[in-house]
């Protein structure tokens, strides 16, 4: 697996990041531990995940994903191993405060999701949304102490748009303090309107990209057809199921992905390959974060990283889904 840099740091990461957000609902303990182990021996060492994870789970599960992982890492001792990256923002607990990018949210977030993931500090921080009642000096400030206690490594964002980051830069900047260097933003062939703005920042500031996404919930990959959403599949996965639906169950989006299959058999290449090969076709990308409900679903992916996409078929497919870099669909 190639490692690359991570945005502006000296860190190396693999090359594809592992998603864990179905670990402890959707996916049981072991068929969790099992992607790990098929993810870590295919190369994959850079792992993310969050505090409110398993997503589509009920109120009990809620940091189930961050003790498997641990679980995981303590097996077989490979907290040295990993790069680990995780989230906080979302409500984790009974009290008002406890959500939000807030210092006392903050602290109190980092500190149960060490003690879950068994681990004295983690490589990357990230907010999973920007906080609108917060400011952002407070929010960055917090940040950077937990990176300056040694909690923390590296500190991003998820779920963002060009302006906050840009702000956040630059009030880092004035402050002489972490910034965000990295970003986790949706990105596939289904949706491109990142490619716009934020992914120009990024270029520019050099913040490592790490697109959440790359097969659109599992659209990406042929298997669902028009209809009712097959059961266990994240279009029926809890309280999940009906965000994912809203994204991608569009009549406009399954017609896109008959255009897609086409170019694949032509191509020769399975579709999961394919879409995945075309995310790490643009340069901002640093590593795209890919998800499995089996271990064996990841072979498609990691194919993506030994055979990069042939010109002619990026060509096409960024011709045939030019539409969602403008986000023509949803109008």
């Amino acid at each position: 697996m190639e490692h690359v840099r991570f945005g502006r740091t000296g860190l190396r990461v693999s090359k594809l990041c592992l998603g864990t957000m179905t670990f402890g609902f959707q996916c049981d303990d072991e068929t969790s531990f099992a992607i790990m182990d098929t993810a870590y021996d295919a190369g994959i060492s850079f792992f993310d995940t969050a505090d409110v994870y398993p997503i589509g789970g009920p109120v009990e599960t809620i940091g189930r994903t961050e003790e498997l992982i641990g679980r995981w890492m303590a097996r077989h001792g490979r907290r040295d191993d990993i790069v680990l990256a995780t989230k906080c923002f979302f409500r984790t607990g009974p009290n008002a405060w406890d959500q939000g990018n807030s210092r006392k949210n903050i602290m109190r977030a980092i500190d149960r999701s060490l003690e879950r993931l068994g681990t004295d500090y983690v490589d990357l921080y990230q907010i999973h949304f920007f906080d609108p009642h917060t400011p952002i000096d407070e929010t960055l400030q917090a940040l950077d102490d937990l990176v300056r206690s040694g909690k923390v490594r590296y500190v991003g964002c998820s779920n963002t748009m060009a302006y906050q980051l840009a702000r956040a830069i630059g009030r880092s900047e004035a402050l002489g303090i972490s910034r965000f260097e990295a970003v986790q933003p949706r990105y596939n062939l289904l949706f491109r309107e990142n490619e716009r703005e934020l992914f120009r920042l990024c270029d520019e500031d050099d913040v490592a990209v790490i697109p959440y996404n790359p097969l659109a919930g599992g659209l990406l990959t042929g298997k669902h057809r028009q209809g009712a959403p097959t059961e266990g599949t994240r279009f029926t996965l809890g309280g999940a199921g009906e965000m994912y639906s809203e994204r991608y169950w569009q009549d406009q989006m399954f017609a896109s992905v008959e255009d897609l299959r086409a170019v694949a058999e032509d191509a020769g290449v399975p579709m999961t390959t394919m879409a995945i090969q075309w995310v790490l076709a643009n340069p901002v990308v640093t590593a795209p974060i890919i998800g499995a409900s089996r271990p064996e679903q990841l072979a498609a992916s990691v194919a993506a990283v030994e055979s990069p996409i042939d010109a002619d078929v990026k060509a096409k497919l960024d011709e045939l889904t030019a539409l969602y870099r403008q986000g023509d669909h949803e109008r």
